[in-house]
């Protein structure tokens, strides 16, 4: 019986190639369902910006995508590799370490050529519905669209591959920010910095794509300013740029423009560009409530897979943060596939809710925000626990590989950390 498994994929990007290869390999039958005309998801660049730059509007034309003309990864290609299918043994022409996401790309487009998995996609369809029909069963209806014929299949499994790299997450506490006057942006509509010429930016954030954004800003703009609410950030002016300045917070934005820090500098800019993230978004999902979405919690979630009480039928994949995407994402993929083919069971739902309830107590204690659930950090104890529910153990090398680029990024920060990582594995 459970070979019959018929079970929908939402998204051919990396998450769902890799569901569709792992699923694949137990017999069971699949269909991946991707709304643009190319595999890839988040890593298929599109030129196109959205007419709502905030992306708050409901009824602009969403562009998937967020990736800048510029981008490379913010891990080195020996760590966004499948067990069985390196990245550091593909040759696509570029010696650098941090591939660009035309190569990233290029991996995926192999990938799946050599597993075979594109004839399970269907291109331009849109999934509108993904909805419980039998509470018995667990089975579910899923409506697509595609060239506007829309259609109806029951599956007996859902699994989600969506991304969260869409819907952007806007910085909206800061006062005055909602009533400022001149024009705001977020990252997910950035593609090159030429808009930013002889421009004084506000750049929200310092993560990697708000570091890699203010840096290529900088080469054009009059002046770039960098917020953030970490303890580490340095503040004060960079020293890379005589043009950049790196500050801890927004006190207040006035109407006319002026933007005041809290470190006591002000500064009358002409763009705030928010890079501050993305919420989880999917609009499909109908689950009378067993699966919500607060803030950028979605749960509950059996170690940020599961829902309890639609295990195994529904699973999600790619969810966790700040974390190792491509090994995690083929660790999710083979225990959802092995779950589902029966050979790894499940605790039972009461079990598995138990476990998410703890985990939520472990975060409050810590003071951890209920916007991290899913930031699971660069260490490998998941990943761990991911292969030895389907009887993998993570290579040596690899986990080595992956410790050591953690205590890089602990050491030597953001600024410093592929420097460090590179001296010992640099190609």
């Amino acid at each position: 019986m459970a070979n019959s498994l018929k079970v929908a994929v939402i998204g051919a990007g990396v998450a769902g190639l890799t569901a569709a290869r792992e699923l694949q390999k137990e017999s069971l039958q699949v269909v991946v369902f991707e709304q643009s005309h190319r595999l890839g998801g988040t890593w298929a660049y599109d030129p196109r910006v959205e007419s709502d730059p905030l992306g708050i509007d409901p009824n602009r034309d969403v562009v998937h995508g967020s990736l800048y003309k510029s981008l490379r990864t913010n891990l080195p290609r020996q760590l966004m590799s499948f067990t069985d299918f390196e990245f550091a043994q593909k040759l696509y022409g570029d010696p650098q370490i941090n591939p660009g996401h035309e190569e990233v790309l290029k991996l995926l487009e192999d990938f799946a050529s050599c597993f075979k998995l594109t004839e399970l996609v269907r291109f331009n369809t849109v999934v509108t519905r993904v909805e419980v029909v039998d509470s018995v069963n667990t089975t579910f209806v899923v409506e697509s669209e595609t060239n506007g014929v829309s259609l109806e299949e029951v599956f007996d499994a859902v699994v989600v591959c969506n991304g969260h790299n869409t819907q952007p997450r806007l910085a909206t506490d800061i006062p005055g920010i909602e009533t400022w006057s001149k024009k705001q942006m977020h990252s997910h509509n950035y593609r090159d910095p030429e808009p930013f010429r002889d421009q004084i930016v506000v750049v929200i954030g310092s993560g990697p794509s708000a570091i890699d954004i203010s840096n290529e800003i900088a080469t054009v703009a009059k002046e770039v300013h960098m917020l953030s609410r970490s303890p580490r950030f340095k503040v004060g002016k960079s020293e890379k740029f005589d043009n950049v300045w790196q500050h801890s917070k927004i006190n207040c934005i006035n109407k006319d423009g002026m933007v005041i820090f809290q470190d006591g500098f002000s500064v009358e800019a002409d763009i705030i560009c928010h890079c501050t993230g993305y919420k989880l978004h999917f609009p499909f999902l109908k689950t009378n409530g067993i699966v919500s979405i607060q803030d950028k919690r979605i749960g509950p979630l059996y170690k940020h897979v599961f829902p309890p009480q639609l295990a195994p039928k529904l699973s999600f994949i790619g969810i966790p943060e700040e974390s190792f995407t491509f090994a995690i994402i083929e660790c999710q993929s083979r225990w959802i596939a092995q779950v589902l083919s029966q050979k790894v069971l499940l605790p039972s739902e009461n079990e598995m809710l138990f476990d998410v309830e703890q985990y939520y107590q472990e975060m409050n204690e810590k003071g951890v925000p209920e916007h991290r659930t899913h930031y699971i950090g660069f260490q490998t104890s998941y990943i761990d626990w991911m292969f030895d529910q389907t009887g993998m153990v993570l290579e040596k090398r690899l986990k080595d590989m992956y410790e050591y680029f953690n205590h890089c990024l602990m050491s030597a920060g953001v600024d410093g950390y592929m420097d460090a990582f590179s001296s010992r594995y640099g190609i």
